[in-house]
C-alpha cells in the first residue's frame, strides 16, 4: 500500500515517529507522500528533512515529500516563502506542490488572498514541472470552493498538462468527473469509513479504480474503528478495505492498484519488498 497523503512532520509524531513508521511497514505500507506544509511557510521544509532522515533506514516505508502553502496560511505568503517553495520543488525527493487550494469552511485567510496564493503556487509548480495536490473545502452546504477551485484549474493549470491529486475528496461526482478530465487523481481518506459519509462512498464506488489513490491525512481523520484517535499511515488499510467492499473486490487488489496508480502518476518505481 501507499499512503498518498500524510503529515509526518506533525509535532504529534515527535515522540514516536520511528515507531510509527515501523508499524506502517509491518502493516504493508511501502511508500508515503509526506505533505510539506508544516505549521506554515517557515517550516514547509520539514517533510523533505524527514524524507532524507529515514532514506537509508530498513524496515520503514520510503518517504517522498511535497511542499506548499496551505490555504489556511495564505495570509503568511511572502516573496521569501515563494522563493523557498521554488527551491524545494527543485529537490528530487519532492514530488509535488501541495497541499494548495481553497478553504472556505474556516476562512483562516481571506478568500481573495487564498486565490492569489493558489494562483502563484500554480505558476511556481508549472515552472518546476511538478504536479499539484489540492485542498478544497467549501463553506457549509455549498459547493463554492469546488466551483472556484475547478474554474482556476481549468483556466490556469490545465494548459500545463501536469495534472494533480484531489486530496481527501469530499465533493460530488461531477467534481470528480471534471477533475479527472483535467488529469487529476482522486484520493480518498479515512473519512470514507464514517457513517455519514455515504456521498463520498458513492463516488468511490463509481470512479475508475485506475484514477484512485488512498491516503490517511494523518494525524487527522482516523478511520473507523480508530475514529477519534491520532491517525497514522498503518491505518490506510481501512480505506482500502472500505473501497474494496464498495466495489466487490479484495482489499489487496485496491491496495495494489492504487499503489500502481501512484507510481504511474509520479513516474516513480514502487517498492514491492
Amino acid at each position: 500500500m501507499i499512503d498518498s497523503h500524510c503529515h509526518l512532520d506533525s509535532p504529534r509524531y515527535d515522540e514516536d515517529r520511528a515507531a510509527l513508521l515501523e508499524r506502517a511497514w509491518a502493516a504493508g505500507v511501502r511508500e508515503i507522500l509526506s505533505i510539506g506544509i508544516g505549521e506554515g511557510p517557515e517550516t514547509m521544509h520539514r517533510a523533505l528533512e524527514i524524507s532524507r532522515e529515514y532514506a537509508s533506514r530498513a524496515g520503514v516505508p520510503k518517504i517522498w515529500a511535497s511542499a506548499g502553502i496551505h490555504p489556511h496560511e495564505a495570509r503568511l505568503a511572502s516573496e521569501a516563502a515563494y522563493a523557498k517553495l521554488d527551491g524545494l520543488l527543485h529537490e528530487p525527493e519532492v514530488l509535488a506542490c501541495g497541499e494548495i487550494g481553497l478553504d472556505y469552511f474556516y476562512d483562516h485567510s481571506p478568500r481573495d488572498e487564498q486565490k492569489i496564493v493558489f494562483a502563484r503556487q500554480m505558476e511556481i509548480a508549472a515552472g518546476r514541472r511538478k504536479p499539484i495536490v489540492i485542498h478544497c473545502r467549501p463553506s457549509q452546504n455549498s459547493t463554492d470552493a469546488w466551483d472556484d477551485t475547478l474554474a482556476m484549474l481549468k483556466a490556469q493549470w490545465n494548459p500545463t498538462g501536469l495534472g494533480g491529486i484531489l486530496h481527501c475528496f469530499t465533493g460530488e461526482q461531477r467534481h470528480a468527473d471534471e477533475a479527472m478530465e483535467l488529469g487529476f487523481q482522486i484520493s480518498f481518506a479515512g473519512n470514507i469509513t464514517f457513517p455519514k459519509a455515504q456521498a463520498i462512498r458513492d463516488v468511490a464506488a463509481a470512479i475508475p479504480l485506475e484514477r484512485m489513490l488512498i491516503e490517511t491525512d494523518a494525524p487527522f481523520l482516523a478511520p473507523v474503528p480508530n475514529r477519534g484517535k491520532r491517525n497514522e499511515p498503518a491505518w490506510v488499510k481501512e480505506v482500502a478495505v472500505t473501497i474494496a467492499g464498495l466495489r466487490g473486490l479484495e482489499s489487496e487488489e485496491v491496495a495494489n492498484q492504487t499503489a500502481a496508480n501512484f507510481g504511474a502518476f509520479f513516474e516513480v518505481e514502487i517498492s514491492r519488498s
